[in-house]
C-alpha cells in the first residue's frame, strides 16, 4: 500500500463458477494494467440460510425470481484448488490475486495462502466477530462501507484496531451496494467526510455504469479504486450487467493513471514544461511612438505587448516620469538603461 492509487479489478463471481472463465478474467485484468484482480471466497451454506432471498438487482440480472440466494451462490463458489490455480496464474500474468472472505474459515484460508491485503465487503461491516478476527491478522485491510452510517464505520474501525491492526493499515471505501448505482446515490463527498472525521485513507468501490465516477473519485483523493468487470455483460449472473467489459476496464485504468499523474504536489508555481512559454505569452512595456532624447516619459508613450522579456506591466509606475537618454522608436521594448 503506497501513494500510488491501487486499482482493483473486481472479478467477483463473474466467473460463473467456471475456472476457465476465472482464468480469462485474470488475463483481462492483467491486460488492463490493474494492480489486483479480486474474487470472492465463501462457503454458500455458511454465508446464507435457506430462507435468504435474493436482492432485487440479483433477481433482475439473473432473470430468476424463484431461486434463493443459496441456490444462486452455490453455483458461484470457488474451490480451494481453484484458488491455488488462480494465485499461481496471477503470478505468471503479473497481476496480484485478491479475494474477499465472507466467513471466518474463508479468511483463515486466505491468510494461509499468503494474501497481503484483506478486503472486507460492505455486508460484513456489522459482523464484529468477523472484523475482530481479521483485525487480529495485522494485515493491510480495505473496508467497504456500503449501506453504512458514519457511526457504524467508526465502530467497525475501532473493532479492527482493538484486535491488533493499526489504523494506518486500513483504507475505507465509499460504496453503494445497488447494482448499478444511480449517480444521485454515489455521494463521493462522503469519502472526504470519512477521511477528515475518522483519520483514515479512503477510496471508492464503484457499482455505477461507465467509468466517470471512479475517475472523479481519484481526483477527490481516493487511494484505492475497485470496479467490477466481466468478459461479457450479456452473460448470465447477478453482477455482469453492472460490470465493465475488458476494453472499458483498460480505458478506466488509463484514465485513472492520467488523473493521478495530473494531481501534482499542490504548490502553485510554473511547471517545468511551461517555463519556456512565459516570455512568449506574457507582455512587457513597449514604446507607443518615436521619442527624442531628453523626453519625459508619460503613460501615453507606453503600450503593453508581447513578448514578456522586458519590464513587466506591473512595474509601469517606475518608468513614468523618467527622462530618456537616447532617441527611441515605436514598438521597441522599454529597457531600464533607456533612462537617467
Amino acid at each position: 500500500m503506497n501513494d500510488r492509487v491501487l486499482i482493483i479489478a473486481e472479478a467477483g463471481v463473474n466467473h460463473n463458477g467456471l475456472i476457465d472463465y476465472a482464468l480469462k478474467l485474470v488475463d483481462a485484468a492483467s491486460n488492463s494494467g490493474a494492480d489486483y484482480v479480486k474474487f470472492q471466497t465463501f462457503n454458500a451454506e455458511k454465508l446464507v440460510s435457506k430462507e435468504a432471498l435474493k436482492a432485487e438487482y440479483q433477481k433482475r440480472n439473473t432473470g430468476n425470481e424463484s431461486a434463493s440466494q443459496l441456490e444462486m451462490l452455490k453455483k458461484l463458489e470457488l474451490t480451494p484448488e481453484m484458488h491455488l490455480q488462480l494465485i499461481s496464474y496471477c503470478k505468471s500474468k503479473g497481476v496480484k490475486f485478491l479475494s474477499s472472505p465472507f466467513d471466518i474459515e474463508s479468511a483463515d484460508f486466505l491468510l494461509a495462502v499468503g494474501l497481503d491485503i484483506f478486503k472486507i465487503p460492505s455486508g460484513e461491516i456489522t459482523n464484529i466477530p468477523f472484523l475482530k478476527h481479521i483485525g487480529s491478522f495485522n494485515k493491510n485491510i480495505i473496508l467497504s462501507t456500503g449501506m453504512s452510517t458514519l457511526e457504524e464505520v467508526e465502530f467497525a474501525l475501532n473493532s479492527i484496531t482493538q484486535a491488533g491492526t493499526p489504523i494506518e493499515k486500513i483504507t475505507v471505501l465509499q460504496c453503494n451496494t445497488e447494482y448499478p448505482t444511480p449517480y444521485k446515490d454515489v455521494n463521493l463527498m462522503a469519502m472526504q467526510t470519512m477521511r477528515k472525521t475518522l483519520g483514515v485513507k479512503v477510496g471508492y468501490s464503484d457499482h455505477t455504469e461507465g467509468i466517470e465516477i471512479p475517475i472523479a473519485a481519484v481526483a477527490l483523493g481516493a487511494k484505492v479504486i475497485e470496479k467490477h468487470f466481466t468478459l461479457d455483460r450479456n452473460m448470465e449472473g447477478p453482477d455482469h450487467k453492472a460490470s465493465l467489459e475488458p476494453d472499458e476496464l483498460k480505458q478506466m485504468v488509463r484514465a485513472i493513471r492520467n488523473v493521478e499523474n495530473s494531481l501534482g504536489d499542490g504548490i502553485k508555481k510554473p511547471s517545468e514544461s511551461e517555463q519556456k512559454n512565459i516570455t512568449i505569452a506574457r507582455k512587457s512595456l513597449h514604446y507607443s511612438r518615436n521619442l527624442l532624447k531628453g523626453s519625459i516619459l508619460t503613460k501615453n508613450d507606453v503600450t503593453i505587448k508581447r513578448p514578456g522579456n522586458g519590464i513587466p506591466p506591473v512595474n509601469i509606475d517606475t518608468i513614468i516620469g523618467q527622462r530618456l537618454l537616447n532617441n527611441v522608436f515605436e514598438d521597441t521594448i522599454i529597457k531600464p538603461e533607456d533612462f537617467l
